[in-house]
């Protein structure tokens, strides 16, 4: 049995982590699989029955750029070492502090090497696409639109794309376990997500409408995004509510929502272990992003049958709530993968225009984009029937991106590399 190597900075949080964890179980069918990761700190994901492998060399912020290079250099020599004692067959990143490793650690080991590019984000740096298309065996990306990218600007045809598996009676099995939603709070104010009484922000009450999102506190998320357009939702319908599920420093975006007037109805749980439990109790699924490669918390959503908006960020959305007919014709109106300039009604979900990627706290500000969005909100939750409707359809669609195809899939592309 060959041997795979999947290598990963951390599996701590974040899409790709994820499916970095659901790769290595779907494919010790056919492989003998390790992850290799380059710190151990605050791992997020079940990794029972997984090898896997620390070289304990983390993130480090001493001595600038010469400290981040000694770091990889450091990693590098450790990885290639691994590859060769172990016999690594193949060996297959994801992100590109990973990809970076990877393709430099090919000297002195028989391993082929695959790059992920995962996200739009990762091809904003032309150098670093252009290293790992030249130093990879293969390029394989979870969008449609990174792989025509890649031909469109690079010439670049030894790519492939594969979406990310989905596992959705595990989904909907966490879903049912509501033990952490029914003690969660928010981390600033200490209110309970779910209340007792109307005084206090739930995720779900007889007669409200609650959105959430779920993503770390990263500009690349577009909450400012989402806060605003809450503000405009909530003016018409003030039985709403928003929870934004995720790790990191919120408090800038608790002090917007109270600057709009909106603070007692939007919460932030903070990062949780089952975030599925809180997505299952809200009503309606958001993607603010200006940046995606393939949304898995959209699919998430989805696989619990959620309606859901989505902005029409470069790589993901767009290719997950169109239909092909409606995806072909939208890449016929924008041959160049910019986003579109109208709000799309698809067959799965709604599309609204890509925002603005710079951060905006001013609660004066109240752009375009936040407009669209709020736009796009409100078509949903004014009539229950769309909302049923497209939640239903939602899961449909999710049932497509089945984990044994996604796993007979991946193991063509490697037997090709």
């Amino acid at each position: 049995m060959k041997k795979l190597l999947l290598i990963v900075p951390m599996l701590h949080q974040g899409g790709f982590e994820r499916v970095c964890v659901t790769t290595a179980r779907l494919m010790q069918k056919y492989y003998k699989v390790t992850i290799l990761i380059f710190s151990d700190k605050d791992i997020n994901y079940d990794v029972t029955g997984i090898n896997v492998v620390n070289i304990n060399v983390p993130a480090t912020k001493k001595y600038g750029k010469l400290g981040k290079v000694i770091n990889v250099i450091r990693r590098v020599i450790k990885v290639s070492a691994y590859k060769r004692q172990v016999g690594i067959d193949i060996s297959y990143s994801f992100g590109s502090s990973a990809n970076y490793v990877n393709v430099l650690s090919r000297i002195g080991n028989k391993a082929k090497v695959l790059t992920g590019l995962r996200c739009s984000t990762d091809m904003e740096n032309r150098k670093q696409v252009a290293l790992f298309c030249k130093s990879a065996n293969q390029v394989l990306s979870c969008s449609k639109e990174i792989m025509r990218e890649l031909k469109r600007d690079y010439n670049y045809e030894r790519s492939s794309y594969i979406y990310n598996p989905l596992e959705v009676d595990m989904i909907k099995e966490r879903a049912a376990n509501k033990e952490a939603l029914n003690e969660a709070t928010d981390i600033y104010d200490g209110r309970p997500v779910i209340s007792k009484n109307n005084t206090t922000v739930s995720v779900k009450d007889d007669e409200s409408v609650t959105i959430i999102s779920v993503g770390r506190q990263d500009y690349i998320k577009g909450f400012w995004h989402l806060i605003k357009a809450f503000k405009l939702v909530y003016d018409k319908y003030p039985f709403t509510k928003l929870v934004i599920v995720g790790t990191g420093d919120f408090r800038k975006f608790k002090r917007l929502a109270g600057q709009l007037g909106v603070a007692d109805r939007v919460i932030f749980p903070g990062l949780q272990r089952n975030p599925f439990a809180f997505v299952d109790s809200a009503d309606l699924y958001v993607l603010s992003s200006n940046h995606e490669g393939f949304p898995n918390a959209l699919l998430e959503a989805m696989a619990l049958g959620k309606p859901c908006v989505a902005a029409d960020c470069k790589t993901g959305p767009r290719e997950i709530l169109l239909s092909e007919d409606e995806y072909e014709t939208l890449i016929r109106e924008k041959p160049d993968g910019s986003s579109t300039d109208d709000i799309i009604f698809g067959t799965y979900g709604i599309i609204v225009p890509d925002m603005d990627e710079q951060e905006d706290f001013d609660p004066f500000n109240i752009t375009e984009g936040d407009r669209k969005l709020a736009e796009g909100i409100l078509a949903m939750i004014s009539e229950k029937e769309k909302m049923k409707e497209y939640g239903e359809k939602a899961y449909k669609r999710a049932l497509t991106y089945d984990p044994s195809k996604y796993a007979k899939d991946l193991k063509n592309i490697l037997e090709k590399v």
